[in-house]
């Protein structure tokens, strides 16, 4: 069996950065907060995070960057006085929707530099909330994307099938704030465990928020609060790109162990590996190890809604199954990198599957094979990495136009294919 050792987790890795850095900038940037997170692979969005916490430290600390700055609306003789930290957040919808809030709630002006698709994602209603509590923004898609004011205590209320990713801002923002706040989640909250591992880590970090409800859950957090930073802090393993590798155990009759994954893990897309077994593979689990090889596939019905991140490479193993699969409540994929519903069925019919889109899902009848073709990335690197183990299951050669997208999340990522011989089938442009 082929084994691979996981890369470290980019949303442990985004959480425990920011938690770390605030634990110093409240100690006063003079080292005594300094905690040493132990994370042996990186990528574009990490080193974006990292960079934009750099930058918001020297903004606090008064270094190089002082200048007069236009307001958020850009009108001229509308300039106030700020030390701006310019934020580059690249396309790294973690390191911008996290930063906002910890930015305003900080008081530190902010220029944030998205890139490719990002300034198109939405922001609303983070937005909304941020500016009924003190904070002026640039219009919605502006680049520079310019933030001011300091964020203000109080009641926020979020619907919770938009993004989690504005509830861990808020979340990890909140607590720096001199007044209690509250976060109200209105509707039933999707990717729930992307809230849990951020609840964990400020535990970590010595942050505890009260939490009442489950599926519309009510947030409390206390005002004046500090963090504190353990010592030492090891990332956990990845399970969202561990996935694509356990898909290709999926299809391959060798199979696929990957070593690094905590079984205990608070990551929701650990939930791949019951679909993968559900689906008919056959799977071992072990104390830090998964492993999965093929068995015979067959369709089923996935709710995308706890997993989105998680449909690409289902979406494939689909292809290999018998019988039809559906993927439900998976409309948020359509603000992800890509329009993923669009472009997981662009690149799978290109291939020769049988995949057909839907408002918010899609239904795809198993083949068993592929046939082969050109691949479009989309700018996406979970697009990227389906159709790179596609070509495990393809009769020809599968060739991938834009496939540096995998350095988001992935840089090693074709590395780890060619050391398992997983790429005999993949041509690379």
């Amino acid at each position: 069996m082929r084994e691979v050792k996981v890369i470290p987790s980019k949303s442990d890795a985004h959480r425990a950065m920011i938690c770390a850095a605030l634990a110093e900038i409240q100690s006063g940037l003079n080292g005594d907060g300094a905690c040493k997170i132990i994370c042996d692979e990186t990528s574009k969005d990490m080193d974006a995070t990292s960079k934009c916490l750099e930058a918001l430290k020297e903004a606090l600390s008064g270094g190089p960057g002082a200048s007069e700055q236009d307001s958020c609306g850009g009108k001229p003789g509308e300039a106030e006085r700020t030390k701006p930290a310019v934020l580059m957040c690249g396309e790294s919808g973690s390191t911008l929707r996290f930063l906002l809030p910890v930015t305003a709630a900080l008081g530190v002006s902010g220029d944030f530099m998205p890139e490719g698709r990002l300034p198109q994602r939405p922001l609303s209603p983070l937005y909304e909330e941020m500016t009924a509590h003190g904070c002026e923004m640039s219009p919605q898609g502006s680049v520079p994307f310019k933030v001011r004011g300091k964020l203000m205590p109080g009641k926020y209320t979020l619907p919770g099938n938009v993004s989690s990713q504005y509830i861990t801002g808020l979340l990890l923002a909140l607590p720096l704030l001199e007044g209690d706040s509250a976060i109200e989640v209105t509707t039933t909250l999707e990717s729930a465990a992307y809230v849990d591992m951020t609840l964990k880590v400020m535990r970590d970090f010595g942050m505890d928020v009260g939490v009442s409800g489950e599926k519309c859950p009510k947030y409390m957090i206390k005002g004046g609060r500090r963090y504190s930073a353990p010592p030492v802090y090891e990332v956990e393993g990845d399970w969202s790109n561990a996935a694509f590798w356990l898909a290709a155990g999926a299809l391959t009759e060798e199979g696929v162990k990957c070593r690094g994954l905590r079984g205990d893990s608070v990551q929701g897309d650990k939930a791949v590996a019951d679909i993968l077994k559900a689906m008919g593979a056959n799977v071992e689990t072990g104390a830090d190890f998964v492993a999965v090889k093929r068995g015979r596939l067959h369709g089923i019905t996935v709710d995308a809604g706890p997993i989105p991140d998680m449909i690409p490479a289902l979406s494939l193993v689909a292809c290999a199954a018998e019988g039809e699969t559906r993927i439900i409540n998976a409309g948020r994929l359509r603000i992800k990198e890509s329009d993923r519903l669009s472009s997981i069925t662009d690149v799978l019919t290109g291939l020769g599957a049988d995949v057909t889109e839907l408002e918010d899902g899609l239904v795809i009848r198993g083949k068993g094979s592929l046939e082969g073709g050109k691949a479009d990335g989309h700018n996406d690197h979970r697009i990227v990495m389906m159709a790179s183990v596609a070509s495990l299951i393809s009769m020809k050669p599968v060739t991938i136009e834009g496939a540096e997208a995998v350095g988001k999340s992935y840089p090693a990522f074709f590395d780890r294919m060619r050391e398992m011989g997983l790429d005999g089938n993949l041509i690379l442009k």
